[in-house]
């Protein structure tokens, strides 16, 4: 695959307010005799009134409310919802009234695949448009419309999210400040500089040793570069802790695929700093961060999160549902009510509310030999302690179990608990997850051929419980 890049924007396009020492810094990062091969040039593309932006933007999330309850509506969002109804063409199709917020359409990824355009305001300006496009492993690959200040906010959420755990992004002059890892066969890298930061740099770069000039390369330039923060994922995380690294970052942030609480203690053993989880999505971005004490708190003041039944109607608080979010921060995707496709419950308390049994795909079901239903819920509990950094379970219509793994785990110790839960007579194979079967370094965990058989539908749903996986066969 070739990578490319705008070759008409200009250094100063890309970075309207790099100083000296930012271009100081960037040199050094390119010439790098340890560089990688960089394939893709990235700036914030902020100019100073952006800046000021962003800048009101963290003053507002410091200082704004975002300890909503049950029941409630944050004050913004009602008038936020007229603007939609009266300003952008999808949302304008409806002929509901933002007084009554909970009888106003949803709206999906399959919208937005199908029609970005239709999600921009009218008399929306066009020249900061920016566009990138997502894998679609959940189904509906699509082109996600932005502004660059967007992803400075995002930023200005991180420093937010990592609070909780004591830890700070100070940025500065010649420091770098967060280095997102991939692991994968190929993606963009490049090298840039954050003017929210003051000049510190962000660099995203991939494991993969053919990315490199030397393999041994890798280990040289990230101690050099000391980098605050490593963001990435359980795969990416996992690549980089083969590496004998002697840099230690303040925290690990990992995202964009679920991260098991047993390979959480790993990498929080081997780097001696905290790991905490993000859910984010390409549409919204940054929504919520794991707490030390549990859950994954909500993180932005401009963004309001509901938990509804595929009816629409909302769920108690504590009760699983479909996240769904309504955000006004992309000016060219403002987003009102939009089914995630993600599930959660929601619970409330001191601070902002708190997303508890959180998973990045609807339920799917399977059936256990002696005919109880079971959720991929269940199976994750069960598989919390273990170190896995990927895995998928796979049920077929002849009731046998396929379930593949990556992480230094003891296969019989897996079949073992698996089989506590599915029956000690499940027919169930466990084999390795070979890296060319994920796309981009994502995958579809949980998946069932039983899904559509009629049979499903004619049972009760009966959740197994703590008490029967630690006692099986009481």
């Amino acid at each position: 695959m070739s990578l490319q890049y705008d070759t008409t924007l200009t250094d100063q396009d890309r970075f309207p307010l790099m100083t000296d020492a930012g271009r100081k810094l960037m040199l050094r990062l390119i010439e790098h005799p340890q560089a990688p091969k960089y394939n893709h040039r990235c700036g914030d593309r902020l100019d100073r009134q952006s800046l000021e932006h962003v800048l009101n933007f963290e003053a507002s999330l410091l200082s704004g409310k975002r300890d909503w309850r049950a029941g409630e509506i944050p004050v913004w969002v009602k008038p936020f919802a007229e603007r939609c109804l009266q300003d952008v063409p999808i949302y304008r199709q409806s002929a509901a009234s933002a007084h009554n917020f909970a009888s106003l359409p949803t709206v999906n990824r399959a919208n937005i695949a199908a029609e970005p355009w239709s999600f921009v305001p009218d008399g929306q300006a066009l020249d900061s448009l920016i566009w990138y496009g997502t894998t679609g492993t959940s189904g509906h690959p699509m082109q996600v419309l932005s502004h660059p200040e967007v992803s400075s906010k995002y930023i200005v959420l991180l420093r937010q999210a990592l609070r909780p755990h004591g830890v700070t992004i100070d940025g500065g002059n010649g420091t770098v400040a967060i280095v997102l890892v991939c692991a994968q066969n190929y993606t963009y890298t490049y090298a840039s500089i954050s003017s929210y930061l003051d000049q510190a740099a962000f660099l995203k770069l991939n494991l993969n040793p053919h990315e490199w000039k030397h393999p041994d390369d890798r280990v040289r330039f990230l101690d050099d570069l000391c980098a605050e923060i490593y963001t990435g994922d359980p795969v990416s995380f996992f690549e980089l802790a083969k590496l004998p690294l002697k840099h230690q970052p303040k925290a690990l942030v990992s995202t964009s695929m679920t991260l098991l609480p047993g390979w959480k203690k790993e990498l929080e053993n081997h780097f001696k700093c905290p790991v905490i989880d993000l859910y984010s999505s390409n549409e919204c971005r940054l929504i919520a961060a794991s707490l030390p004490s549990g859950g994954h708190q909500i993180v932005p003041h401009d963004l309001y999160v509901e938990i509804l039944n595929e009816d629409g109607s909302a769920c108690a608080p504590g009760v699983r549902g479909e996240i769904t979010l309504t955000c006004d921060r992309n000016p060219f995707l403002p987003l009102l009510r939009y089914r995630t496709g993600d599930y959660a419950s929601i619970t409330y308390g001191a601070g902002a509310p708190v997303l508890n049994q959180l998973e990045g795909r609807p339920p799917t079901l399977f059936e256990a030999t002696d005919g109880k239903i079971l959720n991929n819920i269940d199976v994750s509990l069960i598989l919390y302690p273990f170190p896995l950094v990927q895995f998928t379970l796979h049920q077929n219509v002849d009731r046998s179990v396929l379930f593949k793994m990556r992480g230094s785990c003891d296969p019989t110790a897996i079949r073992q608990v698996l089989l506590k839960i599915f029956g000690k007579d499940q027919a169930l194979a466990i084999e390795s997850l070979r890296e060319t079967e994920t796309v981009h370094g994502k995958l579809v965990q949980y998946t069932s051929d039983l899904d559509d058989i009629d049979l499903w539908r004619e049972r009760a749903f009966q959740p197994i419980t703590w008490e029967e996986i630690l006692n099986p066969g009481r």
